[in-house]
């Protein structure tokens, strides 16, 4: 669409002026952000309605993508991009007398996801439409998000994020597509006259899945995809039970809303654990019904030709037996002929590479929840550990560590491998390493299956939209084919020794930094001096992240300042921003430790300024794209081996930030295209890391006695200096366990490398240009490169 700004400010005012009746009241924010959002929805339906009609009436294969998590983000801004409206939009907001940012910041962040698993997923959702591909997301509609972080003397404490309570513009309800889903009560396999056996059931709960469709607008194609999110209701109205069932109904209803009430519930207990079982099988069950009934035309022979599902992590891995039942109970094939579909529709993607972390259920807690799912899995699981007895005989002492339940546990990643036929890692050492080590003997099995996608992000959100600037001079520059094209990024490889284009790099840098300095300062009441190094650590805490690592660097130069205040040192600012989970009380006392260091350290006029800590409360996608277009560093440093991709790592590189970081996932990527002299690498290596694990040869306590750095910090946390327990319980954590994830022993590499960024930082025109090939080679990482190779390598799907 095509309107100039006179058009577009003028149908603002017209569509105000019709949605509130009292024309002498003043033109507001809220006003003018509705009147945008329904006059851009109403340009999106056209496009929604005629891209669905083209799907039906060409019939082409489809890929639906189920994940858990969708971490939008606010899309209004995304949305006129995407429609080449923004730069319009921004001028007629300015007409009216208002600032753009002003507007947009009304929406409120969807609290459908958590970290990289829900972002990524959000990005792969706009590629597949932005580059043409029949492709759809399946998730759920939380009325919660994970919480709401508010820090309290230092303390995370968790509110809820109801981020629903006002209107969210962008879906729309089709209560007419609702679907039932069954839960708990008893089945049992009785046999028909003809031979064959039907399932029976009795007692079953029963829920409601509405769905809820959201738009993912494609970039300048006209393409409009769709996020279907599914609500549980309950079906029945308790005002028409008889009394004495009126309590039962009313436990039941109050059970039916929790289903799609908070993204991941607290499952340290039964009931939060159950709850969230319930929640997978409810996302699995209705978006598998909602898919057949768009195929119900064609015979079940021919799904694998017409679609793909693609299953992020091991959250949706219940769709593969929920498939196999609704083949064999209600189409009523043959279980081999209903396994070779299932197998041929499912493709896994597993995000983790801690063998703890990977997904199991109680066996009789599932068997409870979910009856005849246990029967098939426990078929499942009885023919494929009998294929591998009667055809793999050397694996046969194998079969415990492959049986998909074994120890009274259902081990889901190893049911989305037996029942998919593609299973990727999202970075090129975590494919290998499932390969080699942690899924060694499934890959013996199926090596073909197994294959690998380096995950992406999407550049037109996390370079075009936050970082304008950059984007203008980018294009200015090499024209503007780059916005489709993110590999022609490179070209700017030609202006690494070009003084005045680097000039105007370091001038864009630093506004972004003073725009965050203004963010912080309004937030925390924290000067920060916008010349100094902006250190940036901003993920989900936890202990493999290592965020612990950095305070210790933190707590290394203040001690040295203290010392001597005179010590020549770059200025920096130290940023973090993430949450904790609410039972994960190691990482609590961590972001506690963060700002204890920080309340020493900020007011310490000793030092001169040259150190300042700050954390930024409730990250989301927004905060995010305001930290990152302003960072010059970029912590990723988690033990290697842990890391399964990162995509923060991905973005901040696009945004011009130098990385610090182990030889870990996709950091590896980057060194190969950026080259190590332009990235700060520092640690031990995976194999190493192995090693360690595999021979039990070291020794924390050694280690920090023979560093008197390591001695004076961990005493200082020891002996109170900070003067709170969780810093106690920091030191005896670390020693009790032995440093699992070898902080004390990257330790003195990381601050020597440290010193490097230090000494780089005061050489400008290098440090620029660095920052400039890392701008050119990050197009590699986009997320529109991982669906282009998704699409031919796995999907097999054809551009609409």
């Amino acid at each position: 669409m095509e309107w100039d700004v006179k058009q577009l400010r003028e149908k603002i005012q017209t569509t105000i002026s019709e949605n509130h009746s009292d024309q002498n009241s003043p033109i507001s924010v809220p006003k003018v952000y509705e009147a945008i959002c329904q006059i851009l929805m109403e340009l999106i339906e056209k496009d929604w309605s005629r891209t669905n009609q083209k799907y039906d009436e060409t019939k082409p294969k489809q890929v639906f993508y189920f994940s858990m998590e969708f971490l939008l983000g606010r899309l209004l801004q995304s949305y006129l991009l995407n429609y080449q409206l923004l730069n319009t939009c921004n001028q007629a907001i300015k007409e009216l007398g208002f600032d753009p940012e002003e507007i947009y910041y009304c929406e409120q962040d969807p609290g459908l996801g958590n970290g990289g698993l829900g972002r990524l997923a959000a990005c792969f959702l706009d590629s597949t439409a932005s580059l043409s591909y029949p492709g759809h997301g399946y998730g759920i509609r939380f009325r919660y998000g994970l919480f709401e972080q508010r820090i309290i003397n230092g303390y995370q404490t968790e509110l809820p994020d109801y981020w629903l309570k006002d209107r969210y513009p962008w879906e729309i309800r089709r209560a007419d597509e609702a679907v039932t889903i069954q839960l708990a009560g008893h089945c049992y396999l009785k046999e028909r006259e003809d031979g064959s056996l039907i399932c029976l059931y009795e007692n079953q709960e029963k829920i409601m899945a509405v769905p809820y469709d959201i738009p993912i607008v494609g970039y300048d194609n006209q393409t409009i995809n769709t996020l279907r999110l599914w609500s549980a209701e309950p079906i029945a109205d308790i005002e028409e039970q008889e009394e004495d069932q009126y309590y039962h109904q009313l436990e039941q209803e109050h059970s039916s809303w929790q289903i799609s009430g908070f993204l991941y519930p607290d499952d340290s207990h039964y009931e939060g654990k159950q709850l969230r079982l319930k929640q997978q099988y409810f996302l699995v069950s209705a978006s598998l019904q909602d898919i057949l009934r768009k195929y119900s035309s064609i015979s079940s022979a021919t799904l694998p030709k017409k679609l793909v599902i693609q299953i992020n992590d091991t959250h949706p891995s219940l769709a593969i037996p929920e498939l196999l039942r609704i083949l064999l109970d209600e189409k009523r094939l043959e279980w081999e002929v209903a396994w070779e579909i299932t197998r041929k529709i499912f493709a896994y993607t597993n995000h983790t590479l801690m063998s703890e972390a990977l997904e199991t259920w109680p066996v009789d807690m599932f068997r409870e929840l979910l009856p005849r799912i246990y029967m098939l899995i426990e078929e499942i699981n009885e023919r494929f550990c009998q294929d591998i007895w009667l055809n793999q005989p050397h694996l046969r002492q194998k079969i415990p560590s492959l049986a998909i339940i074994a120890d009274h546990q259902i081990h889901m990643a190893r049911l989305a491998v037996v029942g998919s036929f593609s299973v990727n890692g999202v970075a090129k050492i975590h494919s290998e390493i499932l390969k080699t080590r942690e899924m060694k003997d499934f890959y013996h099995l199926y090596p073909k299956r197994f294959n690998n996608k380096t995950n992406g992000i999407s550049h037109r959100r996390w370079l075009v939209m936050v970082n304008p600037r950059l984007t203008h001079l980018i294009s200015d520059t090499i024209g503007t084919s780059w916005v489709r094209h993110p590999r022609e990024l490179t070209h700017l490889l030609r202006y690494t020794k070009d003084t005045f284009f680097l000039e105007q790099l370091h001038s864009i840098k630093q506004e972004n930094k003073r725009k965050l300095a203004a963010i912080i300062h309004q937030r925390t009441g924290i000067l920060v001096d916008d010349q100094s190094i902006f250190d940036v650590q901003i993920k989900r805490m936890h202990e493999y992240k290592r965020q612990l690592l950095n305070v210790f660097h933190i707590l290394y130069l203040y001690n040295e300042l203290k010392q001597n205040p005179k010590l020549d040192i770059t200025p920096r600012t130290f940023i973090f921003a993430a949450k904790a989970a609410p039972n994960y009380y190691f990482a609590k006392e961590v972001i506690k430790l963060i700002h204890t260091v920080a309340s020493i350290v900020n007011y310490d006029h000793t030092i001169h300024g040259k150190l300042k800590v700050v954390f930024l409360e409730n990250y989301n996608v927004s905060l995010a794209e305001k930290i990152i277009p302003a960072t010059d560093l970029s912590e990723q440093i988690s033990t290697a081996g842990k890391e399964a991709s990162g995509t923060g790592n991905m973005k901040m590189m696009m945004n011009g930030a130098l990385t610090i970081g182990t030889l870990d996932g996709a950091n590896i990527e980057m060194k190969n295209v950026v080259q190590k002299e332009n990235m700060f690498i520092f640690g031990l290596k995976a194999d190493e890391v192995y090693h360690i694990y595999q021979n039990n040869d070291y020794f924390a306590n050694e280690v920090y006695q023979n560093d008197e750095r390591l001695v004076r910090i961990l005493h200082q946390l020891r002996d109170g200096l900070f003067g709170h327990q969780e810093c106690k319980n920091i030191y005896y954590h670390l020693l009790s366990t032995n440093d699992p994830f070898f902080i004390l022993k990257d330790f003195s590499d990381y601050v020597e490398t440290q010193q490097l960024v230090d000494h780089s930082y005061t050489e400008k025109q290098r440090w620029l240009a660095k920052s400039l090939i890392n701008i050119a080679h990050s197009g590699k990482f986009s997320s529109d490169q991982t669906i282009q190779e998704y699409a031919t390598g796995i999907w097999k799907l054809r551009k609409g």
